[in-house]
């Protein structure tokens, strides 16, 4: 009973604290005059990882490649298939030009250079699949490219045709808030996901299926919340921003950096299907997008399929 209370209540936390972050990075973004994508590429995005990045060191220096893995290639899963899925079911997000030319065609990059770095069995059969030290690195440089990206974008007014009124007008009530939501987000977060894995223990449910499901998913708490929280806002740059500044952010420092630090992994647990599902994360983000500059609703429901049947799958086998 008392996990179950404990899970309310970081429920409930979350859900108020990602409703004030997105009122603080909006606020923030009119008051520097910046684009809005530029503070959920960054400060959201980055803000929201810390769960990811805490587990993320932990195993690997812990030479548990299995977990760091799942962690990453399960949140990319989650953060486009379940979390825009459901915020387009919310309300179809609609999306920039600058976002279909620029962001995402990075993101696409990136992630196709992931998945070709875990294919080492594909080219030489006789090698199991392993990720060094070296392709710890290339995924630093990608991200180096992105920072590049991001210069150049700090330099760029908001497009914003219409004026807005900020809610927040103080610019150090704004960094306080903000830096305050981040940390009430990631608390939250923690606290869901171990009284999620206690309550599962307590009802014999398997170590796959808590690793899998509720620490990947418990881990995109703050993403899923504060990506839904922005599309009933409307605030849809804040939406997609999120979650391609957290892939991103995801693949290339929380993955890259710990193991280009603490040396190689193998990837024992992970197959053609796996590198395939993440493959699609951003090549269908794209696509979709594209459609007519919106991910509608049922695109929406198409993502939210995949997931589904990824999850099916991976129980299953």
């Amino acid at each position: 009973m008392l996990e179950v209370i404990f899970l309310l209540i970081g429920f409930i936390i979350i859900i108020k604290a990602s409703d004030i972050l997105v009122d603080c990075a909006t606020s923030l973004a009119i008051r520097c005059k910046v684009p809005k994508m530029l503070i959920a590429l960054t400060i959201v995005a980055f803000g929201t990882c810390a769960p990811e990045v805490a587990i993320s060191f932990q195993s690997v220096a812990s030479k548990n490649g299995t977990m760091a893995f799942a962690n990453v290639v399960g949140s990319c899963i989650i953060n486009t298939f379940l979390i825009i899925g459901l915020a387009a079911l919310v309300r179809p997000i609609r999306v920039r030009h600058a976002t279909i030319k620029k962001e995402l065609p990075i993101l696409l990059i990136i992630t196709t250079g992931f998945c070709v770095l875990m294919l080492d069995s594909l080219f030489n059969p006789l090698t199991p699949n392993t990720f060094s030290r070296a392709d710890g690195i290339i995924l630093i440089l990608l991200f180096l490219m992105f920072v590049a990206y991001i210069i150049q974008l700090s330099r760029r007014k908001s497009e914003d045709e219409e004026e807005q009124k900020p809610k927040y007008k103080n610019i150090f009530l704004i960094i306080f808030l903000l830096i305050g939501s981040i940390a009430c987000i990631t608390l939250s977060s923690d606290v869901i996901v171990d009284n999620a894995v206690l309550l599962a223990e307590k009802l014999n449910v398997s170590e796959k299926i808590i690793t899998m499901v509720l620490i990947v998913i418990g881990t995109s708490l703050p993403e899923m919340v504060m990506t839904i929280t922005s599309a009933k806002k409307k605030e849809f740059d804040m939406a997609i921003g999120n979650i391609i500044g957290t892939n991103i952010f995801n693949i290339c420092i929380v993955l890259g950096l710990p193991i280009a630090i603490f040396g190689d992994l193998v990837l024992d647990s992970f197959n053609l299907a796996d590198i395939m599902t993440v493959f699609l994360t951003s090549f269908l983000l794209y696509i979709f997008a594209r459609s007519e500059r919106l991910v509608s609703k049922k695109e929406g429901i198409v993502m939210l399929a995949i997931v589904i049947a990824y999850y099916v799958c991976l129980i299953i086998g």
